[in-house]
């Protein structure tokens, strides 16, 4: 069986962290995921609950905002609930596993962070403008491999 779900959109709020009794973090937060076709003139969204825990919901509190784009992967999971009218409802939402940066880099391509600790990924800041001026020509290319 498989149940991986992959998604990049924009977050509808700002995320809250949030502690369990035996002090386990977590947070929720719904994120805007446009559709890959147009309705008209508007491209529509669909409204996906997400939900995190622990690290990953630590490192989505710190350094995501309204309105940013994220990617996240993870699964599908639902679970049922009575709500205060008594009705029994059931929810779907995506269990987190891993949240990325998927806009522009707000640090002006220095040092961009992922949700595993152990992962920083750096770009030298020469090279963080893509200009023309970034490349070097090679003058002797007999020895490429094509």
């Amino acid at each position: 069986m498989l149940n991986i779900s992959i998604l990049m959109g924009r977050l509808v709020s700002d995320p809250e962290l949030k502690h369990t009794p035996n002090d386990i973090a977590v947070t929720s937060f719904s994120i805007a995921v446009e559709r890959s076709y147009k309705s008209g003139e508007e491209r529509k969204a669909d409204f996906i609950d997400i939900v995190a825990w622990r690290a990953t919901a630590e490192f989505i509190c710190k350094y995501f905002r309204k309105g940013q784009m994220i990617a996240i992967d993870g699964s599908i999971q639902t679970r049922t609930y009575t709500d205060k009218d008594a009705k029994k409802r059931k929810a779907v939402e995506i269990l987190a596993a891993n949240a990325h940066f998927a806009g522009g880099n707000k640090n002006d391509g220095h040092t961009q962070k992922s949700a595993s600790p152990d992962i920083s990924v750096t770009t030298p800041q020469g090279y963080s403008s893509g200009d023309i001026g970034d490349f070097e020509e090679i003058v002797n290319d007999d020895d490429l491999p094509f």
